[in-house]
């Protein structure tokens, strides 16, 4: 017998992005190694729809619908340049030596490449109705829709966050998908 269709959502205890190398027709999706979010707080996933209505003889004769965007919605507490390298570009340079090491994110004119990536975020373990179960919100390719809220707060700390809008794979059509598992599985 399958499992329950319908669950709960309780918090988020992890999400992880990994940049999207390959999306060929017919041929399966390929992706970076995945980099942690680290931090997340939330990840919210909205759409947009448009209704076309067709009018006729002083009638409504007939409603059509159609997906026009997905988009996702990160907050995260702590700065990652990894994740900043994997969805805006630019490069991270390290140098020195301790104690007098740096870690480098510069953003250019020549790698702002703004690239595809998938985003991966799941509940912790018993986060749904499943007893030792969870649950894996999948964004398959998504390309950032604005840039990212960074910088400073005065006397707090500051959140990171992001908002990125989905496109269906080229290899499969996937925009998202939701796993739910009987056994938690941590994200690969």
């Amino acid at each position: 017998m399958p499992i329950s269709r319908v669950t709960k959502l309780y918090s988020v205890q992890d999400a992880k992005i990994s940049p999207l190398t390959s999306d060929p027709s017919g041929g399966p999706a390929v992706y970076g190694a995945s980099i942690d979010v680290p931090g997340i707080q939330e990840m919210s996933i909205s759409g947009e729809i448009e209704v076309k209505t067709l009018r006729g003889d002083n009638v409504k004769l007939a409603t059509n619908s159609a997906i026009t965007n997905v988009e996702v919605a990160v907050t995260h507490a702590k700065l990652s340049l990894d994740v900043l390298t994997a969805i805006l570009g630019g490069e991270v340079t390290d140098a020195g030596t301790t104690p007098a090491q740096t870690s480098t994110w510069d953003l250019t004119s020549d790698n702002a490449t703004l690239p595809p990536f998938k985003l991966e975020g799941v509940t912790p373990p018993n986060g749904v109705d499943i007893v030792g179960g969870d649950l894996h919100w999948v964004l398959h390719k998504l390309t950032l829709s604005a840039f990212p809220d960074l910088g400073f707060a005065n006397e707090d700390y500051r959140i990171v966050s992001f908002t990125a809008s989905a496109d269906p794979l080229i290899a499969n059509g996937k925009w998202i998908s939701a796993v739910l598992n009987e056994t938690a599985a941590a994200i690969a």
